[in-house]
């Protein structure tokens, strides 16, 4: 498993968590850091699943917009958090990291919908994300 994939699961884990739990984001967020300081040797995960998770705080408004605009048959409040925490990541992705090509940031958010969420997720992710993608 890539780095970035690894990433992509730390960061999610802590957006998944902070939903479930209904934690603060920015303090689910400090508290990673600081555990993340307490795991020199899972460092290079870190370094990529902060700028996730920094990406998504500072965007988290316009991630929820987008998705919600985007999202006709499911409401934001009614799909299972792994999904909302996934489409987070990967709208973060599409609207705001240059780095990661379109068809990548997609297909990954595809393969942990399908590792991690429901029969039916990874096929409702993908559609969402498409739907961004193209506008």
């Amino acid at each position: 498993m890539s780095a970035r994939r690894k990433a992509r699961k730390r960061a999610l884990d802590v957006l998944f968590s902070a939903d479930v739990r209904e934690l603060d984001l920015d303090e689910a967020v400090a508290q990673a850091r600081l555990e993340a300081a307490r795991e020199p040797e899972r460092q290079t995960t870190w370094v990529y699943a902060e700028q996730i998770l920094s990406g998504v705080l500072l965007h988290r408004y316009e991630i929820d917009d987008v998705i919600s605009r985007t999202s006709t048959s499911w409401p934001l409040d009614r799909m299972p958090a792994v999904d909302r925490a996934i489409l987070r990541i990967g709208v973060w992705e599409l609207l705001h990291n240059d780095e990661i090509p379109v068809p990548v940031a997609i297909s990954e958010a595809l393969e942990i919908a399908n590792e991690l969420s429901t029969e039916s997720s990874g096929g409702f992710v993908h559609g969402i994300l498409a739907k961004i993608a193209e506008s």
